[in-house]
């Protein structure tokens, strides 16, 4: 590929993840690709691996390259085949990270895949994807990927570009039921937010800015932007415009159910299992994750508008609660 060519596809990409119009432009390009984010994986493999150490800003590109067969246009066929290779490779990976029980995962197991994975041969899905399974944590995965396909990945590049990634969409992959709002989705959504670095900002609720590019909540934008945001669509509505929740006891009468809510008088987190919360903190300026035991939490809380499963229903009644 020229480096012409090469420079252009990486302002694509950049101005493409910014602006989800724009990505759908992509998607007729590349195919219809399940949760659409798997066409902005296709873009060749120095786009993405290269994003990391770039200043990312909106660029000054010709409109007409996002025409239906701009972009291929400007291909062989050889790098077009490569690409057809990887849209099959990445809806392989979606498919294992279903089947592995680790879905929530597939953006960040296919960009992997995408950006260092072209010199791989006899790849397997399957066992790509038990990786993503077994560690417990992303450093961890990052070695046990470079120990088992004998790659050089830094994890702290990685990441960079990893968080970028996700904080420009909302991954669609974690949703549990995109017909409901239950609880194991909230404290799924927290965990995105968490891990795609949104920062505090009063009256958000989870949206990016138009300025700098970032999502920003504040506290009780965190929840309410999970209530407003229809899957589906891919758009925030304005359903809820104020956090309705209901204190249900202190914090050893909780049960172990993740996307209970966690309450302190003041500010409100997700707990997310393990004896951990997430909480947008405008102390801290971002979403961050904690142990409950280190915060001054007192109790749990139900918010409107959440499905709760029966062992939540089942405390509550125990507790002589009445749930919203």
């Amino acid at each position: 590929m020229s480096a012409t060519v090469a420079v252009a596809l990486k302002k694509v990409a950049i101005y493409i993840l910014g602006d989800e119009k724009k990505r759908g432009k992509l998607f007729v390009l590349i195919g219809s690709i399940a949760a659409g984010f798997l066409g902005l994986m296709c873009l060749p493999v120095a786009v993405l691996s290269s994003m990391g150490s770039m200043e990312i800003e909106q660029p000054e590109i010709n409109a007409e390259m996002f025409s239906d067969s701009a972009l291929f246009e400007s291909l062989d066929s050889e790098q077009q085949a490569q690409i057809e290779n990887l849209k099959n490779q990445g809806r392989a990976i979606e498919d294992a990270m279903r089947g592995a029980g680790v879905r929530s995962q597939t953006i960040k197991a296919q960009l992997i895949y995408m950006s260092y994975f072209g010199d791989v041969q006899n790849f397997n899905a399957e066992s790509y994807a038990n990786l993503f399974a077994v560690a417990p944590n992303d450093s961890n995965l990052i070695t046990a990927i470079n120990s088992t396909y004998g790659l050089e990945i830094g994890y702290d590049e990685f990441m960079r570009t990893y968080t970028w990634v996700m904080n420009s969409t909302i991954n669609g992959y974690m949703f549990s039921d995109e017909s409901t709002k239950n609880c194991a989705d909230l404290a799924a959504w927290a965990e995105n937010a968490y891990v795609s670095g949104w920062g505090f900002k009063q009256g958000a609720i989870g949206n990016r800015d138009d300025v700098d590019r970032i999502r920003y909540a504040d506290n009780a934008g965190l929840m309410l932007g999970f209530l407003n945001y229809d899957p589906t669509e891919k758009v925030f509505s304005s359903d809820y415009n104020t956090l309705v929740f209901t204190e249900q006891g202190s914090l050893d009468t909780m049960p172990e159910v993740a996307g209970i809510g966690l309450f302190d008088g003041s500010q409100h987190g997700i707990y997310v299992g393990d004896g951990e919360v997430i909480y947008c903190s405008e102390s801290a300026g971002y979403v961050t994750k904690d142990l409950v035991s280190n915060g001054g939490w007192t109790s749990w809380c139900t918010y409107e508008g959440v499905d709760y499963p029966q062992e939540v229903r089942d405390k509550i009644d125990e507790n002589g609660g009445d749930s919203e």
